[in-house]
């Protein structure tokens, strides 16, 4: 397989696909760097954009990567190439998260893990924080998502009625456990837009991406507000039996937690071409005790890393995205 000598403006259309990742808070903690002499893009992380309260180890900010990562895959895909990923390829630059090698795909248009028809989720993908229908995910949708992490090597497991429930509670914990320790709000208030400041934001969650609040219902959702007065938000009633999921990896180390954001994206690409609406919940899982609990006791194997919220329901709103010209560099 031969390599791709890419205009910088390919390039540049590659980027734009990855950073559409989703990450927490929308603090995109990624750089890319394009490597001409090698047709190669590096994905590195941004250590300006970690949050050490919430993720001191740098857990999410790996999951976010590993999202945007997939995203570059698909994007390769689409612009005819091939990518050949290496997880962690340096020992010596620990920043430096994956490579990804621009094979020139042959026989022209192969797509043998199936990413190019993806391409346009990529797009119509969003956070929704905002109700959705009390109507069951078919049972084949359920099955192409479990199949698309397990592509990726991980596990998507629809937890049962009463697991379901005890994630609630850990979100409900998790809630009150910052209520009681204000410190623990630092990263979402510093990650968070309001007023005019939403309007002209590049990052974080801006206030029109909040959804109401939630006045009844099971749908575990951090409420980015705070005790902050949010203007026009309103309150609703939201789902009493939402459906959750939890993807989790065999290992829980930086690979895995990689291999874990390009299976979360994976996995959110192939609900938003179902039509299925998303959302993520990290909350619970900040917390290493509440996180233990997270896990299936018969059922679970291996770390909980995301809980997903999948249903029928409007797409949220788009959040702001850096510039290409701020997160790429050409070498």
């Amino acid at each position: 397989m031969g390599t791709q000598q890419l205009d910088t403006k390919i390039v540049a259309e590659m980027v734009a696909e990855a950073v559409l990742a989703p990450s927490m808070h929308n603090a995109q903690p990624w750089r890319f760097r394009h490597v001409a002499s090698e047709s190669a893009l590096l994905v590195l992380a941004d250590l300006d954009r970690a949050m050490p309260r919430s993720d001191p180890g740098n857990r999410a900010l790996h999951i976010g990567c590993g999202a945007a990562l997939f995203n570059l895959r698909v994007a390769a895909v689409h612009a005819g190439c091939a990518p050949v990923v290496r997880l962690l390829p340096d020992p010596a630059e620990p920043l430096v998260l994956a490579s990804v090698q621009l094979g020139e795909a042959h026989p022209p248009g192969t797509d043998e893990d199936g990413l190019a028809r993806l391409y346009p989720a990529i797009r119509e993908r969003h956070t929704s924080r905002y109700p959705f229908e009390e109507r069951d995910i078919p049972q084949d949708v359920r099955a192409a998502l479990h199949r698309a992490a397990d592509h990726e090597g991980a596990e998507l497991l629809f937890p049962g009625p009463w697991h379901a429930e005890t994630v609630r509670e850990l979100v409900h914990d998790a809630e009150s456990r910052d209520a009681l320790n204000p410190e623990g709000m630092e990263d979402l208030y510093c990650w968070t837009r309001l007023g005019p400041e939403a309007e002209t934001a590049v990052d974080g969650v801006p206030e029109y991406a909040f959804g109401p609040r939630l006045r009844d219902g099971k749908a575990p959702l951090r409420d980015f507000a705070g005790r902050r007065p949010v203007a026009d938000r309103g309150t609703t009633a939201f789902e009493r039996n939402p459906h959750l999921a939890l993807l989790s990896t065999p290992g829980d180390a930086p690979a895995e937690w990689l291999r874990a954001g390009q299976a979360l994206e994976r996995v959110l690409l192939e609900a938003t071409s179902a039509g299925l609406a998303t959302s993520l919940t990290s909350h619970a899982l900040e917390s290493p005790d509440l996180r233990l609990l997270a896990r299936d006791p018969v059922a679970g194997r291996g770390h909980v890393q995301m809980v997903l919220r999948i249903g029928y329901g409007p797409q949220g709103p788009a959040t702001p995205r850096r510039p290409v010209r701020d997160v790429l560099d050409l070498v």
